[in-house]
């Protein structure tokens, strides 16, 4: 009860990886609501200067904050599609899985190196070494 010790849970691997999964995705998620806040206050700020203040078409184009709402609605689009489609396909499993591949890719390139290096280089088997080694005139402690 009145020991110095502290009981600390410990947490495992596999809760930490979990728990990092879902800081990661809370912060894509909380990234992507900043983003589309700022876009509706952006693209109201720019529609109200353009259409209602007619600023910026002497210098620009007519209706030019249409078009650049259009553009970055397709950049939200695209931040959208990145955050709920692409990290379900190539989330933690996917590099998995690729890793896994690679691992497998240069183990068999090792496998056919070896090959290839025993082919070339022909080794003396034990038997032939053990009877160099009774052969040799020279005491074990000197070779």
């Amino acid at each position: 009860m009145f020991s110095k010790s502290k009981k600390t849970e410990r947490i495992d691997s596999e809760q930490r990886e979990q728990y990092e999964y879902a800081r990661r995705r809370i912060k894509e998620k909380k990234n992507l609501m900043r983003h589309f806040i700022f876009f509706l206050i952006g693209s109201v700020f720019l529609l109200v200067i353009d259409l209602v203040l007619k600023k910026g078409a002497d210098i620009l184009f007519p209706n030019w904050s249409v078009w650049v709402v259009l553009i970055w609605a397709f950049i939200l689009l695209i931040h959208v599609f990145n955050v709920f489609v692409m990290s379900k396909f190539m989330g933690k499993e996917w590099e998995n899985r690729q890793l896994e591949k690679l691992k497998a890719k240069q183990a068999d390139r090792i496998k056919e190196l070896e090959k290839k290096v025993n082919k070339d280089v022909q080794l003396p088997k034990k038997e032939e070494v053990k009877k160099k080694e009774d052969n040799n005139p020279l005491p074990p402690d000197v070779q």
